[in-house]
């Protein structure tokens, strides 16, 4: 019995870390969250710490306005500046290095990531699906999403059209970009550049496939949205023309023949003939497509490419003697992050991988009953960032999947694959 609560108090406490702890209400009212150990608020994380709660909001409108607020902060920041990926408070002057790009005193850091733009847009249809609710559709959003839209189509044609330029000095090359700011050389390919990865490192080659496929998705929603709630036949067809444009590019540009897989998505590449077949920890990542809806489990490429991720052929795979999955070039060597194990569980398509995960997720909490960034191998009393608030939701998520309760309208709710899913019976009891 002790030992049957000591697990379930694993995941109560994960939940309720991000709701006690990481979300803040300034002084004009709306809210702000920070990601945890470090007091800005990341596009990225903030949508993703808030997730799970959307199944909450179905029914407390307490919660669904407080997801509503978080929306409209997203939102005015990308108004601020779509270059940036995180923020302060207020208009501070806080930042974590004084980079070489165009910064504001509400700016922590400009590193330009497609994925921070993707999932406002993601939060805010899901919190439409959850809720029913279209306030949030307003004009803070129009004036956002055709921001959004804006930063995509120069960043298809990066060499030519787009002034961002980042730099950052006395710092590992993974926090900078080359060619004074620019990064590597490109060639069109119709998808949108990307100066970093969701982990905040350079990209090696600037067409990040994974997040193009997010990008992809998040369009999709865009043109429901402007034809269902907006009745905006321009915002539609820009969206849904932009989307096939990134994935048509996807396709042509972002698929390999791998000897040992069979065609496999790479996970960057230049549109010059290079590519980079790796997977990162953080999501979106190629293990995460069918969590984030750009395919389905039992899609071909999928399946070749999460083999070949799930490998040591991938170089941030590793296994020890205490776990075995997904790192990052981000975090130490032989360091597996638990948001990518919970991304495993989520996307396994049989319970007994299911099962190791939510065992090695258990058995690596570090007696903290939180999740971390990285943990070693060997040691999960070794790990990185003590205070996670990602990692944390995404464990839950995957604790609630487990149960067969999905967040409304998510690829995962509306697949019904794992409906009958059962969590583990220390978890039943």
């Amino acid at each position: 019995m002790q030992k049957q609560q000591t697990e379930n108090s694993h995941f109560i406490y994960a939940t309720l870390v991000t709701f006690n702890t990481t979300i803040k209400i300034r002084k004009d009212g709306t809210p702000f969250i920070i990601t945890g150990d470090i007091p800005a608020m990341w596009l990225r994380d903030s949508a993703s710490q808030i997730r799970p709660y959307l199944i909450l909001a179905e029914k407390d409108e307490e919660m669904a306005n407080l997801i509503e607020g978080i929306i409209q902060t997203q939102l005015n920041f990308i108004l601020h500046d779509p270059y940036a990926n995180a923020f302060n408070e207020e208009a501070n002057g806080n930042r974590y290095h004084d980079d070489k790009t165009k910064m504001t005193p509400l700016i922590w850091e400009r590193k330009y990531e497609i994925d921070s733009l993707c999932y406002p847009i993601q939060l805010a249809y899901l919190f439409w699906k959850a809720t029913g609710r279209t306030s949030h559709f307003n004009e803070t959003f129009k004036k956002a999403v055709n921001e959004i839209i804006k930063v995509w189509k120069i960043e298809q044609h990066h060499e030519r059209d787009s002034e961002y330029r980042f730099e950052r000095d006395h710092c590992p090359p993974s926090d900078t970009l080359t060619r004074e700011g620019k990064g590597s050389l490109v060639d069109f390919t119709g998808m949108t550049w990307s100066g970093f990865r969701p982990s905040d490192d350079a990209c090696q080659y600037g067409y990040l496939i994974p997040s193009n496929m997010f990008a992809v998705v998040v369009l999709k929603y865009l043109g429901e949205i402007a034809e269902e709630v907006l009745k905006d036949k321009e915002l539609k067809n820009q969206a849904l023309t932009l989307a096939k444009e990134i994935d048509e590019g996807i396709q042509k540009y972002g698929k390999v023949e791998h000897p040992k897989f069979g065609t496999i998505y790479a996970y960057e590449t230049d549109g010059l003939g290079n590519y980079n077949f790796m997977d990162d920890a953080n999501v979106p990542s190629l293990l995460s497509l069918p969590y984030f809806g750009y395919c389905d489990m039992e899609d071909p490429v999928y399946v070749n490419t999460r083999r070949f991720i799930l490998s040591r052929e991938n170089p941030y795979f590793y296994e020890g003697k205490i776990a075995k999955g997904i790192g990052s070039p981000h975090t130490p060597k032989q360091y597996i992050w638990h948001i990518a194990l919970a991304i495993q569980g989520l996307t396994a398509m049989n319970e007994g991988e299911r099962q190791t995960i939510l065992d090695m997720l258990k058995n690596t909490e570090a007696g903290t009953n939180l999740m971390h960034e990285g943990f070693h191998m060997d040691d999960p009393t070794q790990f990185t960032r003590p205070w996670f608030s990602w990692a944390n939701s995404m464990f839950s998520e995957f604790v609630l999947a487990l149960c067969g309760i999905y967040v409304k309208g998510s690829p995962l709710y509306n697949s019904g694959k794992n409906n009958n899913v059962l969590i583990n019976a220390t978890f039943r009891k």
